[in-house]
């Protein structure tokens, strides 16, 4: 075999080799969520890690928000029986916007007030307003602010759902309850 073969057999190799390496899922975005590590609603550590190889759905909230995060919430029960029922293993992320006043205790609370369950959904605290407000512009290119006239926060109302590589794939309105429905329509085709 000539050199010229060999270099156009070595270059089609590293082509299709470096093409399998790719991302295996795909949306309308596509952005690696950072690395962390915070309480959830029982008080324990809660990894990252913990949500590798797993499809699952992510939102910021806060207990005493007095507009969209109640909506939010009852949504995100309405999802998780939706996930229950299709029996599809998805995690659910909450991430608290004002974890000053969200405890452990009374995110726990906010979620078992709303129907939830915690065999598949944390809900997250521990860290700084400042941690939170880089988080959701890193992992989820997510505004998250103090509101400068009231107790208030504004968030993102998106739901996310993070592909088993740890990328942010699709946004979904959180507010809406017919975009559960569209949740996991899309997980089941992407399994």
């Amino acid at each position: 075999m000539g050199i010229l073969k060999k270099i156009i057999v070595i270059l089609s190799i590293t082509i299709f080799l470096l093409s399998a390496c790719g991302n295996k899922y795909e949306g309308d975005i596509s952005i690696p969520v950072e690395p962390f590590t915070f309480t959830n609603q029982n008080g324990e550590s809660f990894d990252s890690s913990e949500l590798e190889g797993k499809f699952w759905v992510a939102d910021m909230i806060f207990t005493n928000c007095e507009t969209v995060c109640p909506p939010m919430t009852s949504n995100l029960v309405r999802l998780q029986n939706k996930l229950d029922n299709e029996g599809l293993d998805v995690e659910i992320v909450s991430f608290t916007v004002d974890p000053e006043n969200d405890t452990p205790e009374l995110l726990k609370q906010y979620v078992e007030d709303r129907g939830g369950h915690f065999d598949n959904w944390n809900l997250l605290t521990g860290y700084e307003f400042d941690e939170i407000k880089e988080f959701a512009v890193k992992s989820f290119k997510a505004i998250v602010e103090k509101d400068p006239e009231s107790d208030q926060f504004i968030h993102v109302t998106r739901f996310y759902l993070v592909s088993p590589e740890g990328n942010a794939i699709m946004r979904y309105d959180g507010t809406q309850a017919a975009e559960m429905d569209d949740i996991v329509a899309d997980i089941k085709k992407m399994n």
